[in-house]
């Protein structure tokens, strides 16, 4: 008895890390590592920082030259996001390197880069490796003579008020950023052979990169709208990545700091800064712009049961749930352009999607007059949106011997044919011997 109770009460002492453990799953990253050239950062950035705070984040600050720095310890990750806000950095500490940064990535991780004028061949590497080229010109930075901000101090125009933003409600909110976003930094551009790369923030066509006081020898190598200022990559494992030329971008003093843009009689008494990092961060950590699936089912018509196989000719019925995560729960995600596929090496049939309007897909369609392996496939990318790739497979019959129909009213000619030919064969039997 008393070994009994010691096993129950152990249970009980268990019960509140189970519940844990098994509670449903959220999309949003909560252990953020933040990689700082120097501990000076969390102050002057500390709006950026306590915005995550505030959203739930769990926030580990190191230099990125800490000798115990790692990422994973015993084949587990420790942080689901990564932070590096250390431009500078000639090489990380620890067991972190480019390779160490990418393979966490390529697990599912997302990732902040942040770069300006001091940007090291290392941080400029992993950039590169995720589809993102920065100008290699030692100490260029973009320049605007006719989108530069008004300001007392800055005359060489490469304070930059920038307004040129994606498109995109999923990705920078469905709050329009009213303000332009104060730049100061490095050009980059995205590589031609990357699809997944995304300019957040472009430089406008009159922009180009250059050293701001020396004189152009020859014509700058990225000018105009092939200057990105913010790119964002989404990996095809839903990886999140965004890239800044401007570390002064997350910065206290432009977030605060208002804003007029040459030429224009329009001056905002706070920049566009603080939305535009906040709205982005949401997006890239997973707050916003993901979407799951489940539940993907088919029967006959008026069935009920999933049937282990269908045969050709067959009406059946199609459904799939698609949720959309608003931050904090899991809400219907309505949409009128997702399709499925009945594809057996190509689609034989593609069929647009209805819903309920609360997480339902459905339709219905006679299955092709071809017998195989055939799957029901369903996959779904939108910009700034999560893919979803989903797929079941099922066996299609052709009829038995026994469900053809046994008098088709097409062939009645030769049924017809084939009754004379016997009447004939026995009329010409009887008269050839009975005829003297």
């Amino acid at each position: 008895m008393a070994k009994l109770a010691i096993f129950f009460a152990l249970t009980l002492s268990f019960l509140p890390f189970l519940s844990h453990s098994f509670s449903p799953d959220t999309p949003t990253d909560r252990r953020i590592l933040v990689l700082l050239d120097d501990f000076s950062l969390k102050s002057s950035h500390s709006i950026f920082f306590t915005s995550l705070k505030s959203r739930g984040f769990d926030l580990e600050f190191k230099l990125a030259d800490d000798p115990k720095l790692a990422l994973q310890r015993y084949g587990q990750y420790l942080y689901d996001g990564l932070v590096l806000f250390a431009p500078s950095v000639e090489r990380f500490g620890g067991a972190l390197d480019v390779a160490a940064v990418l393979d966490f990535v390529d697990s599912g991780h997302d990732l902040i880069v942040a770069a300006d004028t001091t940007a090291s061949d290392l941080i400029k590497s992993v950039a590169t490796e995720c589809g993102v080229d920065f100008d290699e010109e030692p100490s260029a930075m973009v320049i605007d003579h006719q989108n530069y901000a008004v300001s007392d101090v800055d005359g060489d125009h490469t304070l930059i008020a920038a307004d040129e933003l994606i498109n995109s409600d999923v990705i920078l909110g469905k709050t329009k950023i009213e303000a332009p976003v104060l730049f100061k930094g490095i050009a980059h551009s995205l590589n031609a052979a990357n699809t997944l790369a995304l300019k957040v923030l472009s430089a406008s066509p009159s922009a180009y990169s250059a050293h701001p006081t020396a004189k152009l020898s020859s014509p700058p190598s990225l000018t105009g709208s092939a200057i990105s200022l913010v790119s964002v990559v989404q990996a095809r494992n839903n990886a999140r990545i965004m890239i800044s030329g401007s570390l002064d971008l997350f910065s206290n003093r432009y977030m605060k700091s208002s804003v007029q843009k040459a030429g224009s009689p329009s001056k905002y008494e706070k920049s566009g800064n603080e939305q535009f990092v906040t709205e982005l961060s949401k997006w890239l950590f997973h707050e916003r712009g993901h979407l799951k699936a489940g539940n993907l089912r088919h029967v006959k018509v008026g069935e009920t049961n999933e049937p282990a196989m269908y045969r050709i000719k067959d009406d059946l019925e199609f459904y799939v749930d698609i949720y959309e995560w608003s931050g904090n729960s899991w809400e219907p995600y309505v949409a009128d352009d997702v399709q499925v596929q009945f594809y057996m090496m190509s689609p034989y049939v593609l069929k647009t999607l209805s819903t309920d309007k609360k997480g339902l897909y459905h339709t219905s369609f006679k299955v092709p007059d071809v017998y195989g392996v055939f799957q029901f496939k369903v996959e779904y990318q939108k910009l700034g949106y999560t893919s979803l790739s989903l797929s079941k497979q099922i066996p299609v019959r052709p009829f038995r011997h026994n469900e053809y129909e046994r008098f088709i009213t097409t062939a009645f000619p030769y049924y017809g044919a084939s009754f004379t030919t016997m009447a004939g064969f026995f009329i010409f039997s009887v008269v050839y011997l009975y005829n003297k």
